[in-house]
């Protein structure tokens, strides 16, 4: 029997010269921690109107580092003036008996209970009505109070569909975290100029990866959708070392060696490269040949708030055309796991770690 073309797909990609095709293509760079020279290396992305910084993981340090050092060089050089995270907060009170446990509201909206569909949405309707009075008095404080509001209506309608085992879960969300952006930058003009921090699953291009090809899209798809060459997303990926993530959900956070990436992946691919560090930049139609060996379909690697690695094939690999999933590609083949702020959280604060925010 002859071998899967995936498979035969697979093994090519490892191959000698595709890996000189990559490593040619690979800027190397500084340490993130040296942000005056690591920096500068993302000029190249300042023309951009939105650019999406990615993270392979949530609990890796020199994700963060990078993103800071990147987005710092972006705000001081190339007029960028937003820095968006989607952080949704939990407010209205039809939602307050369910703040501590949102899943249950879904469970009861779903099945009979009660739901609060009408009053978020009464809310933003509300609000958007009167819009230019509120814009009159204070524009910053009406930009907040509408965001929230699209944050109140997201969230009700992402968990009153959870339990649905619905596609529309994911793209609730990322929709929510398009309109969020969205809304920011008609607020503050044609001139204006964004910075998006997400996880890989967000900011890629979700139509390049297995959830596109499932029928779910995300924010990196919406914006190069909405902005074309003016969105620009760049990936981040690691081979080894820790990360700081639960082994499952609702669990506390703990410190993980991350298992060496699989042969049959991209992060593989670019370890055999020998660069520690480095920049890969593929935008434009003058890389054909690096555009073939970034395109797959090969494994790619997601590790969220949670880390599985007895069960790492199934509970984070995905397929993904690199070449379609990216604009750019930055590699550190060792990363290390994000350490806590010390000291207890102060009263009413919000616990976002590992954000940082």
């Amino acid at each position: 029997m002859q071998p899967s073309t995936l498979i035969d797909r697979r093994q090519l990609i490892v191959s000698p010269e595709i890996i000189r095709i990559v490593k040619h293509a690979g800027v190397a760079m500084p340490a993130p921690e040296d942000a005056e020279a690591f920096g500068p290396f993302f000029d190249r992305f300042g023309d951009a109107r939105v650019v999406l910084l990615d993270e392979a993981t949530h609990g890796t340090a020199e994700f963060y580092r990078a993103r800071a050092a990147t987005t710092r060089r972006l705000i001081e050089k190339h007029g960028f003036t937003i820095v968006a995270l989607a952080l949704a907060r939990r407010r209205y009170g039809c939602l307050t008996p369910w703040q501590d446990d949102p899943t249950r509201y879904g469970y009861e909206a779903t099945f009979g209970g009660e739901d609060c569909e009408k009053e978020a949405v009464e809310q933003l309707v509300a609000l958007l009505a009167r819009r230019i009075e509120y814009m009159r008095r204070d524009g910053d404080d009406f930009l907040d109070a509408e965001q929230n509001a699209r944050v109140v209506r997201s969230a009700e309608e992402y968990y009153r569909i959870m339990y649905r085992g619905s596609r529309e879960l994911g793209n609730v969300r990322d929709r929510h975290m398009f309109e969020t952006l969205r809304a920011a930058l008609a607020r503050r003009g044609t001139t204006a100029k964004a910075v998006v921090w997400a996880h890989n699953s967000h900011v890629g291009n979700a139509a390049a990866t297995a959830m596109g090809w499932a029928g779910e899209f995300n924010i990196g798809e919406l914006c190069r959708t909405a902005l074309a060459e003016k969105s620009v997303s760049i990936g981040f990926g690691t081979d080894r070392g820790t990360v700081a993530a639960a082994p499952d959900w609702g669990h506390p956070v703990e410190f993980k060696s991350v298992l060496p990436a699989r042969h049959d992946g991209y992060e593989h691919l670019f370890r055999k490269t020998g660069l520690a560090r480095s920049l890969t930049d593929w935008r434009g139609h003058d890389r054909p040949d690096l555009i073939d060996a970034l395109t797959g379909p090969l494994l790619e690697r997601a590790i969220g708030v949670v880390y599985r690695p007895d069960t790492e094939f199934l509970s984070h690999y995905f397929e993904a055309a690199l070449a379609e999933q990216f604009d750019a590609f930055v590699w550190f083949e060792e990363t290390h796991a994000v350490k806590p702020l010390p000291g207890p959280l102060e009263p009413g604060m919000p616990d976002i770690y590992p954000s940082g925010v």
